[in-house]
């Protein structure tokens, strides 16, 4: 009895974390190139009470053992890293990535992020900043005379100086990629840093080595589905429920056990 009140609280404590990154998927839906989490479970080691034997003199064996399960934990987040949508600004200073690739961005105590959300500004003295003042890399530089600014698919920034029939080509944009991007860490606002699950990061032209192309003018928006997200959150819900009527069942039985006379 005590067995199934430990097994059903494990399965109560998992739907309540999976309800937890649910509600962070759809808080998160109108975020500039967000990716949406899903939460994976394994179950908890199973308690064996007869294990499984072969034949034996007189007997046939138990071909197969005597478990009981004791429950599930949550063993990770996956990250899915599908496309968003397309949504256009008309702003010059926003960019999208059409494919695979992260920007690649300084932090102010020189720690290097990454981030798909490509909402630039530019900042005092002309350089290329993200929405929080974290500097592009590799670092780009906007003349105050510019008139204007344009961001070609292979990441090649130029702007239209006063006096100059041709635009001035300021740098390129770079992307990185990584050799298992799920296992970037977020940081918060938008950024995620490298870790050893991810491996090193590797800096390509846009539109190289499998990397998107980029688009000036468009963001690209959260990849959470809310019809998906409201789906999920009713089965956690009912899945929360039934675990905490298990729970309800055996105290019900031990209270009977414990009347008997």
């Amino acid at each position: 009895m005590l067995r199934s009140l430990y097994t059903a609280a494990t399965g109560m404590q998992a739907q309540q974390l999976r309800l937890d990154i649910t509600a962070h998927n759809l808080a998160n839906a109108s975020t500039t190139g967000f990716k949406k989490g899903r939460a994976d479970f394994e179950d908890l080691l199973s308690e064996t009470i007869r294990p499984a034997t072969g034949p034996q003199a007189g007997n046939g064996g138990s071909p197969t053992p005597l478990e009981v399960g004791l429950g599930t934990r949550l063993s990770s987040t996956t990250r899915f890293l599908a496309q968003g949508d397309m949504v256009a600004t008309n702003n010059p200073l926003d960019v999208s990535i059409e494919g695979n690739g992260f920007f690649a961005v300084q932090r102010p105590n020189g720690d290097a992020a990454f981030t798909r959300a490509g909402n630039f500004r530019v900042d005092a003295t002309g350089r290329l900043v993200t929405a929080h003042g974290d500097l592009v890399e590799p670092g780009i530089t906007v003349p105050q005379e510019a008139l204007s600014v344009a961001i070609k698919p292979d990441g090649v920034v130029q702007a239209q100086v006063p006096g100059r029939g041709e635009p001035v080509q300021l740098g390129v944009l770079e992307l990185v990629t990584f050799t298992n991007p799920g296992g970037l860490e977020s940081m918060g606002n938008n950024l995620l840093r490298a870790t050893e699950a991810s491996g090193e990061p590797q800096r390509v032209r846009p539109g190289e080595d499998g990397t998107g192309a980029l688009a000036q003018g468009y963001l690209e928006g959260s990849n959470v589905e809310a019809a998906t997200e409201m789906i999920d959150m009713i089965v956690t819900q009912r899945a929360f429920e039934m675990s905490s009527k298990v729970i309800q069942t055996t105290d019900q039985m031990l209270q009977k056990l414990t009347n008997l006379r």
